[in-house]
């Protein structure tokens, strides 16, 4: 093969392994006393991708709290004010003073990573505060309700999945899914037990430290 080719070919196949790792998702490992959980980020909503990855690497979410634990529901932190909080202090108002524009469109499957909101009618999400779906049992009669109720449809794998895993489907087109954990689950199954307050923070601060991931 002629130099010129080898080149060619060389610079072809480097552009073509950019484009590669362009495309892979990028993890964080979200720790707590209960254990690790490994989350994958979804490409598909790069703008709160990207905002958690900086908060991550700025060791923003380190020894915040999970302030609003539920059943059935999901689990919830993010809040700065959280870290020095004391006991019975009401949180989930704090945040780095911005928001990020929606991008809806995963479903509320059992162990999904959402950006929480305060309920502006752009559906905008919260600059640092998210929550991990705990969910419940769905079955085809909630699924029908929902997309009764807000108009969308859910594909026949959405359906199975919701039906094999849980989840919590009321949430979705309202929030931002934009990771799931892909390891460690049964930390989340862990943290809903926990004794909790009238506000549903846990009675024992749960901290977490979050890194990124491999």
């Amino acid at each position: 093969m002629k130099k010129s080719n080898l080149l060619l070919v060389l610079f072809s196949l480097l552009i073509f392994l950019a484009s590669c790792n362009q495309d892979q998702n990028k993890y964080v490992t979200i720790s707590t006393e209960f254990g690790d959980m490994t989350v994958m980020l979804y490409n598909s909503t790069p703008k709160h991708r990207d905002n958690f990855l900086s908060l991550v690497e700025q060791g923003y979410y380190d020894s915040l709290l999970f302030h609003r634990v539920i059943p059935g529901f999901m689990i919830q932190g993010g809040d700065p004010d959280s870290k020095n909080a004391k006991p019975l202090q009401r949180l989930g108002m704090g945040g780095p003073g911005y928001r990020i524009d929606a991008e809806i469109g995963a479903p509320h499957f059992k162990g999904v990573l959402a950006a929480a909101t305060d309920g502006n009618p752009q559906k905008a999400s919260a600059g640092s505060q998210f929550y991990l779906v705990h969910g419940r049992a769905v079955d085809d009669a909630m699924l029908d309700q929902v997309e009764q109720q807000k108009g969308i449809e859910y594909s026949p794998e959405q359906r199975a999945l919701y039906k094999e895993i849980g989840g919590y489907p009321p949430l979705d087109n309202d929030y931002t899914v934009f990771g799931e954990v892909v390891e460690g689950l049964q930390v989340i199954d862990q943290i809903v037990m926990v004794d909790k307050d009238y506000n549903n923070r846990p009675v024992k601060n749960i901290r977490m430290t979050i890194k990124m991931g491999k």
